[in-house]
Order: structure tokens, then sequence, then C-alpha cells
């Protein structure tokens, strides 16, 4: 599995990747989907990985990109 773009977060990251590859290929596929176990994972990680963006001042950019691309992004989730 990749690395994490912070490396602090590479544990959290593949402890959440085995979890999720194992939730989606074991229940996800198979129509199990009221719940997904690793969510906490998931957080754990999201928080560890926001905090070295701030801690890296790259957050600000984070933010910035994704107010620009707010359009594209509903464009592309619209349900036809």
């Amino acid at each position: 599995m990749a690395a994490s773009i912070a490396p602090e977060c590479n544990d959290i990251k593949e402890k959440y990747d085995t979890c999720f590859l194992k939730w989606y290929s074991e229940k996800y596929l198979r129509g199990k989907t009221s719940s997904n176990e690793c969510e906490d994972l998931f957080s754990k990680y999201k928080t560890c990985l926001n905090r070295a963006l701030k801690e890296k001042g790259i957050e600000g950019m984070v933010e910035e990109a994704r107010r620009n691309n707010r359009e594209s992004d509903t464009d592309f989730l619209r349900k036809e």
C-alpha cells in the first residue's frame, strides 16, 4: 500500500487501508453495507493528516483548492 503524504501518519494509514480492503472485499461487495467498522480508523487518519497539513502550512492551499472546485464537484456528483 502507498505511504501517506505525512510520514507520521503512515502507521494509522496502513491500519486503515488494511481494514478497508478487508471490509470492502468481505462485506461491501457481498451487499453487507449497513456499517463500516473502519470508520474509527479513518477518523484517526484524517485527524493525523489534517494536523500534518496544518503544521506544514499546506492546509490553506487545500481549502482554497476545495473552494475553487466546488462547482466541478457539484457537476460530477449530480445524479442523472
